[in-house]
């Protein structure tokens, strides 16, 4: 049985930036972005909002899957996870929106999905007259549209906000201790580029995945129309169901960049390289390592607390020369 996930409206006066990073948890942003011109162009008709769309076109080709009608509209894998189960290509999203009003005519339509699309290349124009006041402006939108198609269970390493501007979305999303429950596929061949859940949560009697109860008795969940919003915090599985003939969302990924120091590259680097050196060792050099980490790299207290700041190195507050300079030591080490 899923929980609501907790909301804000503009009554309730919307969360700073630092407030949603600090929260460190789920949050839907009810009416965030109802004054944006997508939204009234989406509540007109889904024939206004396309044309909205395709006059602020640039032209420039953006990712779009294509599924067969067989596949529910589910992002994933082939039987054997060989291969992905859609076509990939690129089309500008004028393009996109055309096969997408084809397939809303079809009796058993095709799934059909524009995929993190920029928004600065693919609509410039967008930009300026769709802004999210709550947000650093440097952070660049990114946008998607589809029928109805679902992405499994996944995270981001980012925090993220994502807004509905055409359709409705239902969102289910974990915390990140249910990744064991929820049966992750390939960490380095992933049909959206991060690994998702190959449990689907509309069978959820599948044999093959028996903790994947224990997931959703977790699960947190909430469906989002037009207008709306949701804050995502980073490692948070969510999944991701389309309900409409068309559905369109614009959604922000950032990292925070702590003061003075230097804004963190991906981590999933380190996961896997973690993976490497440590998953073969024998046991007790194991959780020797894991003290080691949890120390250094987890820990609440500062490992360095009782080295003078001039002499605390990595684990003193990094310049970018310094930072660099880690990053060739750490290659030179792979």
């Amino acid at each position: 049985m899923t929980a609501p996930i907790d909301e804000r409206t503009a009554a309730d006066g919307w969360p700073t930036m630092r407030e949603l990073v600090a929260l460190g948890r789920p949050l839907v942003l009810r009416g965030l972005v109802d004054a944006w011109p997508a939204v009234a162009w989406s509540r007109r008709s889904s024939t206004e909002f396309a044309r909205g769309l395709a006059g602020l076109d640039s032209g420039a080709d953006v990712d779009a899957l294509v599924m067969a009608p067989e596949e529910d509209g589910c992002v994933g894998y082939n039987a054997d996870l060989s291969d992905f189960n859609y076509d990939h290509y690129r089309v500008s999203v004028t393009e996109g929106l055309r096969r997408l009003a084809h397939e809303a005519r079809q009796e058993r339509p095709r799934g059909v999905a524009i995929q993190s699309a920029p928004i600065a290349t693919c609509l410039p124009a967008f930009v300026d007259t769709h802004r999210l006041p709550l947000l650093d402006p440097a952070i660049a939108p990114r946008l998607w549209i589809g029928n109805r198609v679902t992405t499994p269970a996944h995270f981001d390493e980012f925090h993220n906000v994502a807004c509905v501007i055409g359709g409705r979305r239902r969102f289910t999303l974990f915390a990140p201790e249910q990744v064991a429950n929820l049966y992750i596929g390939p960490l380095d061949f992933a049909p959206t580029g991060a690994a998702i859940s190959l449990a689907r949560l509309d069978r959820p009697d599948d044999p093959r995945f028996p903790r994947l109860h224990q997931a959703l008795d977790a699960a947190f969940e909430a469906e989002l129309h037009l207008g709306d919003a949701i804050y995502i915090p980073p490692l948070w599985w969510h999944h991701v169901a389309s309900l409409e003939r068309l559905n369109a969302l614009v959604n922000y990924w950032w990292k925070p960049v702590p003061p003075g120091g230097v804004a963190p590259g991906t981590a999933l680097g380190a996961l896997m390289h973690a993976i490497l050196v440590f998953r073969s060792l024998p046991a007790a050099e194991r959780m020797a390592w894991r003290t080691l980490l949890d120390h250094y790299a987890f820990g609440e207290n500062d490992p360095a607390a009782h080295i003078p700041p001039a002499q605390r190195g990595l684990l003193g507050t990094l310049t970018p020369a310094q930072a660099e300079a880690l990053r060739e030591t750490i290659k030179r080490y792979l």
